[in-house]
């Protein structure tokens, strides 16, 4: 055998082997991703991601994967059938790093599906609605990620200083209804400009951010706040994004209301009255900066109005020698189910999910709730649905029939109500969404 034949040989070996070896790693990627899409499908109605998210035309995609490999959230997208899918659209919370990546053109980011439409406010570039001197910016107008709320805000807030809709002598100019990132951005862009700005929270200053779960890792990406700089962090736990909130409050002294839950806005003249309980104001411009969860989805089970029953977790030591089950399948129930057993106080911790797999979850998510269910951290209840919660138990069905389960508490993730009642009641314009932008 000639060293010339040897030589050849070695290199095809040495080319061959990993190639063979790479094409195997990818089947084994392309048949996750199509179980993961398999599953959440077969949710059905339910698969409508509440932020904006890609659409991709399966005409055009070549199957490159840049798209994959651009999300920072992994496996929201994959290969199947060799063409990119989302294959994860629930966990999906609108990067748009995927359509820039795609090389021809083929992603677009859309709101709501062909099939089931996302009732959102109408808009216009500046994100004022229809009554004039109201401006939607954030969750509420389909926008999730923190970036993009923090741009939207400011954008907003650069708007109503432009616009000659100024509070007469006793009314303000604006009220941001909403301490969080979309809000907070709105007030400091409207104060720099030197406008008279109350900010109004019904929770605490900070928004959503404060019921994330300890240690819950957050996609920020660089953003800008008048008056304080520019915070330039890929990531930050929910800690540290509380630090950051808090520094920016101390900093910038805004004026700021908790524990108001905004009731009514209706017109008075040229100004709008916002009302509370046990508050109320007027201004020229309101701006909305609220959430889409709304009031918490409930169960709709005999026992669920118990004490023991709550529908958010702010720290775990309350529940300090309890068994407790938490009920949802995405990524706020893993991060309770995960935070819960990190604290090691719990006597138990169990999760109950409705379908046979956790399949809504963000891979980091996804890693460390596997890592708890294999040290017995976290007992998986999945297949099970909740009939009924009782004092000392929680009553699970499940296909080999019921089943009753030693219980002290139950936390209820299943997501919200958009706080659609109150922009009917305003005569806020709403437009279905239907796979479009």
């Amino acid at each position: 055998m000639s060293t010339t034949y040897l030589v050849l040989l070695g290199l095809l070996v040495a080319a061959g082997v990993p190639y063979i070896l790479w094409t195997r790693v990818e089947a084994k990627k392309h048949q996750r991703a199509a179980e993961i899409h398999d599953d959440v499908m077969s949710l059905g109605d339910e698969v409508v991601p509440a932020s904006i998210h890609p659409h991709i035309d399966l005409e055009a995609c070549i199957g490159s994967g840049a798209c994959v490999r651009a999300c920072p959230e992994q496996d929201i997208l994959g290969i199947t059938d060799g063409r990119a899918r989302l294959i994860n659209p629930l966990s999906c919370i609108g990067h748009s790093a995927c359509m820039q990546a795609c090389p021809v053109g083929a992603i677009t980011l859309v709101f709501g599906t062909a099939t089931r439409g996302v009732e959102l406010p109408r808009l216009t570039p500046d994100f004022a609605t229809n009554q004039p001197g109201i401006y939607i910016v954030g969750e509420l107008g389909g926008m999730g990620l923190i970036r993009n709320a923090v741009e939207q805000g400011r954008q907003a807030g650069e708007a109503i200083a432009r616009s000659k809709r100024r509070g007469s002598a006793g009314d303000l100019d604006v009220i941001v209804v909403g301490a969080g990132p979309a809000g907070v951005s709105c007030a400091l862009t409207a104060i720099a400009h030197g406008l008279k700005v109350q900010i109004v929270e019904q929770d605490k200053f900070g928004g959503t951010i404060t019921h994330y779960p300890r240690a819950k890792i957050v996609m920020t990406g660089s953003f800008g706040l008048a008056g304080f700089g520019t915070v330039r962090r890929k990531t930050m736990s929910k800690e540290q994004l509380l630090d950051l909130w808090s520094d920016i409050r101390s900093r910038t002294q805004m004026p700021i209301t908790e524990g108001v839950r905004v009731e009514n806005i209706q017109p008075e003249g040229n100004v709008w009255r916002v009302s509370g309980a046990s508050w109320n104001d007027r201004a020229a411009n309101i701006v909305l900066a609220l959430g889409r969860r709304g009031a918490p989805r409930q169960l709709g089970v005999p026992g669920e109005d118990l004490p023991k029953v709550s529908y958010r977790l702010l720290e775990p030591e309350p529940f300090a020698g309890q068994h407790v089950l938490v009920v949802g399948g995405g990524n706020a129930a893993a991060d309770c189910a995960i935070a819960l057993a990190e604290a090691k106080v719990c006597a138990s911790v169990s999760l109950s999910y409705r379908r046979a797999e956790l399949a809504r979850l963000r891979t980091s998510v996804r890693a460390e709730l596997e890592r708890q269910i294999a040290t017995g951290s976290v007992t998986p209840l999945l297949s099970t649905e909740v009939v009924e919660i009782e004092p000392e138990h929680v009553v699970l069905k499940a296909a080999q029939g019921t089943q009753r389960v030693r219980n002290d508490h139950v936390i209820v993730q299943i997501g919200g109500t958009a706080p659609s009642a109150l922009l009917h009641t305003i005569g806020i314009e709403l437009v279905e969404k239907r796979g479009e932008a």
